[in-house]
């Protein structure tokens, strides 16, 4: 008896950091207070941001809009992902030359960058708070879309800030009021949808550095307008006649 217990030992103990390492794997993201987050890169180095996860609700959402010559920014990630078979021709903006996806290099909020009513579709997903005239560049976003063209756009809320590329150019942080006035000042009041996503569970996690896959994702559910993670809008260019009765 004594023996067949000595042999199990080293079998318990295996197990037991077995369990420990499967436990530590499958954990779920518990605020504690450290002096420093878990990570500084919004959780990217630790699995999936969890801003990631609003964004996408909100582009699933309105998938159906993404069609035709789509326009996005740095990659064509979401047009794929979305858009699927309904992108007839995409084009990837990005503001430095060197990038080897993008069609059209330039700054946004440029004239000169996009052309006039160009495209049906514009996804811009994280990047109207890199631009410190942020109504310069919608009213530029507005000028090349078509008609009934649609701007799927998303912006931080509560974030930490980017320490890397970047740093320089993060201008801003929106709250779902500031979002719904500047878009409205440049589409037209009634013209757009407004989505606001996040809670105190999200937001605090999100701050800390945790990734998506260490989180509780049912506590991420339900939106709590004190604490938003991410406020979005999906925008309409209306046709001219629209927007000339509207004024009468």
């Amino acid at each position: 008896m004594e023996k067949s217990s000595r042999n199990r030992a080293p079998l318990y103990s295996a197990g037991k950091a077995v369990r420990n390492a499967l436990r530590r794997l499958g954990s779920r993201w518990r605020w504690a207070a450290r002096s420093e987050p878990l990570s500084r890169n919004f959780g990217f180095d630790r699995g999936t941001p969890i801003d990631r996860h609003y964004i996408e609700l909100f582009l699933g959402s309105h998938a159906h809009r993404i069609a035709g010559r789509v326009l996005e920014i740095g990659d064509a990630t979401y047009s794929r992902r979305f858009g699927v078979e309904a992108v007839s021709q995409q084009e990837v903006l990005h503001v430095h030359p060197g990038n080897p996806v993008a069609t059209i290099v330039g700054d946004i909020s440029d004239p000169l960058t996009l052309e006039d009513a160009a495209f049906d579709c514009i996804i811009l997903t994280q990047t109207i708070h890199l631009i410190y005239d942020m109504k310069a560049a919608l009213l530029q976003i507005r000028r090349a879309l078509k008609p009934g063209g649609v701007l799927l756009l998303t912006a931080p809320g509560i974030t930490p800030l980017d320490q890397y590329e970047w740093q320089t150019t993060w201008y801003w942080s929106l709250s779902p009021i500031a979002l719904q006035r500047l878009v409205d000042e440049v589409f037209g009041s009634g013209s757009s949808q407004f989505s606001n996503y996040g809670n105190f569970y999200a937001a605090s996690a999100f701050i800390d550095g945790a990734a998506l896959e260490e989180v509780n994702m049912h506590k991420l559910t339900g939106y709590d307008p004190v604490f938003p993670v991410i406020v979005a809008a999906c925008a309409t260019k209306m046709p001219a006649a629209v927007n000339e009765s509207a004024r009468s």
